[in-house]
Protein backbone atom coordinates (compact mmCIF):
# COMPACT_ATOMS: atom_id res chain seq x y z
CA UNK A 1 0.00 0.00 0.00
CA UNK A 2 1.46 3.66 -1.06
CA UNK A 3 0.27 6.09 1.72
CA UNK A 4 -0.74 9.50 1.12
CA UNK A 5 0.68 10.99 4.01
CA UNK A 6 3.05 13.42 4.24
CA UNK A 7 6.97 12.10 5.05
CA UNK A 8 9.50 14.08 6.20
CA UNK A 9 12.88 12.37 5.04
CA UNK A 10 16.49 13.50 6.15
CA UNK A 11 19.67 11.94 7.03
CA UNK A 12 21.11 11.63 10.44
CA UNK A 13 24.34 11.75 10.80
CA UNK A 14 24.19 10.77 14.54
CA UNK A 15 22.46 7.54 13.85
CA UNK A 16 24.01 7.12 10.38
CA UNK A 17 20.86 6.23 8.72
CA UNK A 18 17.82 8.32 7.23
CA UNK A 19 14.75 8.92 9.46
CA UNK A 20 10.87 9.47 8.22
CA UNK A 21 8.71 11.56 10.21
CA UNK A 22 4.98 11.16 9.64
CA UNK A 23 3.96 14.28 10.90
CA UNK A 24 0.08 13.48 10.92
CA UNK A 25 0.51 10.59 12.25
CA UNK A 26 1.92 11.35 16.32
CA UNK A 27 4.92 9.46 17.19
CA UNK A 28 4.82 8.14 13.60
CA UNK A 29 8.82 7.25 12.63
CA UNK A 30 10.99 4.85 10.78
CA UNK A 31 14.61 4.78 9.62
CA UNK A 32 16.42 2.86 7.00
CA UNK A 33 20.15 2.30 5.66
CA UNK A 34 19.03 3.56 2.48
CA UNK A 35 16.55 6.35 1.39
CA UNK A 36 14.50 4.06 -0.03
CA UNK A 37 14.78 1.35 2.98
CA UNK A 38 13.38 4.57 4.52
CA UNK A 39 10.43 5.15 2.87
CA UNK A 40 9.18 0.83 2.68
CA UNK A 41 10.13 1.08 6.51
CA UNK A 42 8.15 4.64 6.85
CA UNK A 43 5.09 2.87 4.61
CA UNK A 44 5.17 -0.28 6.97
CA UNK A 45 4.99 1.74 10.50
CA UNK A 46 2.20 3.84 8.81
CA UNK A 47 0.15 0.93 8.24
CA UNK A 48 1.18 -0.44 12.04
CA UNK A 49 -0.25 2.89 13.09
CA UNK A 50 -3.48 2.90 11.36
CA UNK A 51 -4.34 -0.98 12.08
CA UNK A 52 -3.19 -0.02 16.05
CA UNK A 53 -5.29 3.10 16.05
CA UNK A 54 -8.76 1.04 14.93
CA UNK A 55 -8.30 -1.47 17.25
CA UNK A 56 -8.15 0.71 19.99
CA UNK A 57 -11.22 2.57 18.77
CA UNK A 58 -8.93 6.07 17.91
CA UNK A 59 -9.65 8.40 15.02
CA UNK A 60 -7.15 8.22 12.06
CA UNK A 61 -6.71 11.59 10.56
CA UNK A 62 -7.02 11.95 7.05
CA UNK A 63 -4.13 12.55 4.65
CA UNK A 64 -3.86 16.50 4.15
CA UNK A 65 -1.94 15.65 1.08
CA UNK A 66 -0.09 18.75 0.72
CA UNK A 67 3.03 20.10 3.41
CA UNK A 68 1.16 22.58 5.53
CA UNK A 69 4.26 24.42 7.68
CA UNK A 70 6.71 24.59 5.03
Amino acid sequence: MTSKYEMIIYWSEQDQSYIVEVPELPGCMADGNSYQEAVLNAEQVINEWIETARELGRSIPEPKGRLLHA
